[in-house]
């Protein structure tokens, strides 16, 4: 599976972006789908993730009630919808496809990533 994701860019705080990540194959819609973020000299984090059916969805601390995930199974596409951006949102944004069907928020439970997308938000 081949997971790309677009739709970064440089942002003032308080606005808004739609990440969306597409994969290459319809393999991806029976797994839980992921973004995690990265941020210079930082470690990679988790953003939220959702199950294979959408049915679930899971948020870090740090984003919930300013992030949404959702997904299209239908096109193969996961988004991940920004909102209310801080500072601190500033990172390298990476979709990726779990090994299994369920959420998680644990990195080694994703089997493919995706290259990034810049996400910038200036003050």
């Amino acid at each position: 599976v081949q997971l790309q994701a677009s739709g970064g860019g440089l942002v003032q705080a308080g606005g808004s972006l739609r990440l969306s990540c597409v994969a290459s194959r319809r393999t991806a819609s029976n797994n839980a789908m992921g973004w995690f973020r990265q941020a210079p000299g930082r470690e990679r984090e988790f953003v939220a993730a959702i199950s294979w059916n959408g049915g679930r969805t899971i948020y870090a601390d740090s984003v919930n009630g300013r992030f949404t995930i959702s997904r299209d199974n239908a096109k193969d596409t996961v988004n991940l919808q920004l909102s209310s951006l801080k500072p601190e949102d500033t990172a390298l944004y990476y979709c990726a496809a779990g090994y299994r069907s369920w959420v998680s928020a644990d990195s080694t439970q994703y089997a493919y990533w995706g290259r990034g997308t810049q996400v910038t938000v200036s003050s």
